[in-house]
């Protein structure tokens, strides 16, 4: 039996035959989408509420056991959403405002043929009437990230006189940051959601593996050399996935 903690990012839809039920846990009454044919028991829990993937054969009887053993786990995280003053899955329009680095940025949204761009921290979005408003809105994070993280690249390689290495961008689900010697570093764009930092520090680690490719205490040494917080980083990054905003 697995249990799934909360997705950092964007999360299927339920599909349509997953079944919606209840069951009663420290005395409230929990809705729940079962979908069967999964490889084994897990549990995911969003904004839209707990779900539940079984193997078709498990039987009923022992879903509700699985669910009731993490109770006091389901019912904390469905209270964390309850009293969350920011929804992640946000609705792209004109007037939305995004967290990006240390502020936010509102969005305009235009007549115009799919372009982007950016007036300071107003993100502009031209748009055809049927467009997706979403993927221009990523479009345009993407590449503000690309250009913000490439200038802390340089800066932290250049801590270490090395060579600049090659950037790319990630859209992983478990992971800020990579390192290859050959393919270079590559950083989550969603980074650009959180505290500059934040980011800073995400950096700093994926340099620090151009010289030692492990987590070996000359690995944390050199991290150390270059961003002395990250103990404290780290654990705010842990804090803070549960909140970016999903587009």
């Amino acid at each position: 039996m697995f249990l799934e903690q909360l997705k950092l990012f964007r999360l299927p839809s339920a599909p349509p035959e997953a079944k919606t039920r209840h069951l009663l846990i420290g005395g409230r009454i929990v809705d729940y989408r079962l979908k069967s044919g999964a490889k084994r028991l897990t549990m995911t829990i969003d904004e839209r509420g707990l779900r539940i993937g079984a193997p078709r054969r498990v039987p009923l009887t022992e879903i509700e056991a699985f669910v009731h053993g993490h109770g006091d786990w389901v019912l904390k995280k469905l209270g964390e959403l309850a009293h969350a003053t920011q929804p992640r899955h946000l609705t792209v329009k004109d007037g939305l405002r995004l967290p990006l680095l240390d502020g936010d940025a509102e969005v305009r949204v235009l007549p115009g043929a799919n372009r982007v761009r950016w007036v300071a921290d107003v993100l502009v979005l031209e748009a055809r009437p049927e467009a997706d408003l979403a993927q221009l809105a990523i479009r345009a994070l993407q590449k503000r990230a690309l250009t913000h993280f490439s200038g802390r690249l340089a800066h932290y390689s250049g801590r270490l006189e090395l060579e600049l290495p090659k950037l790319g961008l990630s859209s992983a689900h478990t992971r800020w940051g990579s390192c290859s010697k050959h393919g270079g570093i590559r950083v989550n764009w969603r980074l650009i959601h959180l505290p500059a930092h934040l980011g800073d520090y995400v950096v700093a680690h994926e340099v620090a593996h151009l010289l030692e490719m492990n987590h070996s205490p000359r690995f944390w040494a050199v991290v150390t050399s270059l961003y002395p917080e990250w103990k404290d980083a780290r654990s705010e990054l842990k804090q803070r996935a549960a909140s970016l905003p999903i587009l």
